[in-house]
């Protein structure tokens, strides 16, 4: 089957499991996952959707996210969006049977589909108790850098490939063209995340943009702030993103207040002028401040700290995802790139990915008789050593238990050694957020050179995978859970009239 008949496939059959396109509000995707806005989440049809080949799990937050993995949700968001946008079809009723579902047994041995029930009440549980003021904030901080992901991993990779380049002094004539492709997009990132900023909350993104751009702009450094001339960049993303934040609510002021037939020419002008004068002699400065402030704060941590800093980072990712929480460092790693280059946090916090898929290799070998739960574990394995774990946390360790936390010591065990280094002078960075696991080795960028660089993060990454494995083995059950996990395989008896059951005749 060719490439796009593959995807439209897919996405034809996830269509009808989310409840048909008249059930479907919106339609985004980022990095591995296809993000839908549902009208009645009763319409959809999980157990079947899960069973799909091309589906590596489901998420429950804002929005229902089809865990999809990384190209390949690229590739099939346009094609449901193209059925989306042809003749709405039936939606199928909430009682409508799910293929591929399987019969709850009769025993009370755990199964795979059991453990994925739990998984989904975990993540239903925690919806709830993401919807805080807090979190929801935190969620919509998401939704402004989220979708500039792409354009960071490119940029990325190429800004890695022309500073190896450059070391080895091969193409200089191309050198600096890769450079300016490199940088072109960090240089404006400013006015992206001042677009994103006004659409997600509900001005315009033009504006939003145009107040951002202010930050970037070179003629900033002829204007003086308490006794200081800015400098173009100062404030960054948090610049940005103040700026663009302060232009909504001066826009909807103004669209509450100024007439409709001065509206046209009024409420852009008062927008710009107002947030621009602000941003100019108020955010940029302060913005800067903290920004700096972040980054020293980084590197203190890990030049100072750095074993215990990782082993708290390594450790904690994986409960900061299911807090939600995560979300929080997004701006943090814009804000390292910007300035650094890299985010020296990232590659830390992709331990806890390590850790999950020891993890989850502990169980597949503990679990020999549990068929389902194997053959789930072998299906998430590939994604997980991409950086996807979603499929593993809420299949496997989650559910279970005891094997989450011992997933999150392998986190910890491999940040620390990260962080080991980073206090011997060997900072390990990434140029780009989103990727983890071995996705993220294109990404890697230091102090001390490409080879350094690689051989510290491999050498987290087996770390985490060795204590989140031994740990699980060793320490990740009880005995009842594993008799659980383990059904004992039915051992045939013979009839009793069988040959071997037949007295010997007596010898003379």
């Amino acid at each position: 089957m060719a490439p796009e008949n593959k995807n439209r496939a897919t996405a034809a059959a996830i269509l009808p499991l989310v409840g048909g396109a008249r059930n479907i509000d919106s339609v985004a995707h980022c990095m591995t996952r296809l993000r839908l806005g549902l009208k009645d989440r009763a319409l959809v049809q999980d157990d079947a959707l899960k069973a799909l080949p091309a589906v590596l799990g489901v998420v429950e937050d804002d929005t229902y996210q089809i865990v999809l993995g990384p190209g390949t949700v690229a590739k099939v968001a346009p094609e449901f969006e193209a059925l989306l946008a042809a003749e709405p079809a039936e939606d199928p009723g909430p009682g409508a049977a799910a293929p591929g579902t399987h019969a709850a047994g009769a025993d009370t041995h755990t199964t795979a589909a059991e453990l994925a029930a739990r998984g989904s009440d975990l993540r239903a549980a925690r919806k709830a108790r993401n919807a805080t003021p807090v979190k929801l904030a935190l969620r919509r901080i998401a939704n402004i850098f989220v979708p500039l992901i792409p354009a960071l991993i490119g940029c990325g990779i190429i800004a890695g490939l022309n500073g190896l380049l450059v070391n080895l002094g091969w193409l200089t004539g191309l050198t600096p063209s890769l450079a300016a492709i490199a940088s072109g997009f960090m240089a404006l990132i400013a006015v992206f995340v001042g677009f994103n900023t006004a659409k997600e909350f509900g001005g315009t993104p033009v504006l939003g943009g145009a107040v951002a751009s202010i930050i970037v702009f070179a003629g900033v450094a002829k204007v003086t702030v308490f006794g200081q001339t800015l400098a173009p960049g100062q404030g960054g993303v948090l610049g940005a993103l103040g700026a663009a934040l302060l232009a909504v609510y001066v826009e909807k002021w103004c669209r509450r207040w100024v007439p409709e037939s001065l509206d046209v020419l009024v409420t852009p002008t008062l927008t710009v002028l107002v947030s621009g004068l602000v941003t100019l002699y108020g955010l940029m400065f302060v913005a800067g401040e903290v920004a700096t402030g972040i980054g020293h704060g980084a590197n203190w941590l890990l030049d100072h700290t750095g074993v215990f800093a990782g082993l708290v980072l390594g450790g904690l990712f994986l409960p900061l995802v299911m807090l939600g929480l995560h979300q929080a460092l997004i701006p943090i790693h814009t804000t390292l790139i910007e300035q650094q280059g890299y985010t020296v946090l990232l590659p830390i916090l992709a331990m806890a990915g390590a850790g999950q898929v020891g993890c989850a290799v502990a169980v597949y070998l503990r679990a020999r008789h549990n068929e389902s739960l194997r053959t789930t574990i072998k299906s998430a394995l590939p994604a997980g050593f991409l950086g996807v774990g979603e499929p593993l946390i809420y299949g496997v360790s989650l559910p279970l238990g005891r094997p989450f936390v011992t997933a999150c010591a392998g986190g910890a065990a491999g940040g620390a050694f990260v962080g080991l280094f980073s206090m011997l002078g060997d900072k390990v960075g990434s140029t780009a957020i989103g990727p983890s696991g071995w996705a993220l080795f294109p990404l890697l960028q230091g102090n001390h050179g490409l080879a350094t660089t690689v051989a510290i993060y491999a050498g987290g990454l087996a770390t985490g995978y060795a204590v989140g494995f031994l740990a699980t083995y060793y320490f990740g059950f009880t005995r009842d859970s594993l008799a659980a996990l383990n059904p004992a395989p039915a051992t045939p008896t013979a009839p009793p009239d069988h040959p071997e059951h037949t007295p010997a005749p007596a010898r003379a």
